[in-house]
């Protein structure tokens, strides 16, 4: 089994590290954590054996592959800067695919994409890097998935949609056939979108409008 480290020893790490030992292909040696506090204590099981500060001392002990167990509502930021920082510093980042999810064979999925336990990514679909399809979400065929998008659980994207990078949709959301979601943008919690969503926008309700939201620019 080959090795590989994870990044974050939260809620949204405990169902990456399942959903990676569900698969049987790697042996998780350890945690890093941004709480030193936490250093030389248990996550899950597996042992917290530093802080993100300590990326350089994974690779000199060989470790090349890493996941990033950090998760995010709204505001991705955080996720995307250490997906930057590790790819900075050489780690390959692995794909996190449950084994009762089903991946088309015809779908493509970037660098560290996450895909948790029954989700479903249908046939011709693209998933970008560093993208979470959460437990039980739907992304059916020919969607284009941007970098960095969060699709929380039981949401539900049609054909041919497309979700610009770093986007989030809520959790029990649906998107309907053709529409564009764009770059940055929030689709709240059970919404049902049926027209596009412009950059950095946040849509709420049924069927979805726009409302103020957070900066996440």
């Amino acid at each position: 089994m080959k090795q590989v480290a994870g990044i974050g020893a939260g809620g949204h790490a405990k169902t990456v590290i399942e959903a990676i030992r569900s698969q049987g292909r790697y042996e998780i040696i350890g945690l890093l954590d941004e709480n030193e506090d936490r250093v030389g204590t248990t996550w899950m099981d597996i042992p917290i054996i530093g802080t993100d500060d300590n990326l350089a001392t994974l690779r000199e002990k060989g470790i090349k592959r890493v996941f990033i167990g950090v998760g995010g509502v709204g505001d991705l930021r955080p996720r995307m800067a250490l997906f930057a920082k590790v790819k900075l510093q050489g780690f390959e980042i692995i794909r996190a695919i449950h084994s009762g999810a089903w991946v088309s064979p015809s779908a493509e999925l970037e660098e560290g994409a996450t895909v948790l336990a029954q989700a479903a990514i249908n046939a011709s679909t693209q998933i970008g890097c560093n993208v979470i399809v959460n437990t039980g979400a739907i992304v059916e065929h020919d969607c284009v998935v941007g970098d960095h998008v969060h699709i929380s659980p039981g949401a539900v994207l049609a054909g041919h949609v497309t979700v610009g990078e770093a986007a989030f949709i809520g959790a029990g959301a649906c998107v309907r056939q053709g529409v564009r979601i764009g770059r940055r943008a929030i689709v709240g919690m059970g919404a049902a979108v049926i027209r596009d969503v412009e950059d950095d926008a946040c849509v709420v309700g049924v069927p979805a409008v726009p409302i103020p939201g957070p900066d996440v620019t």
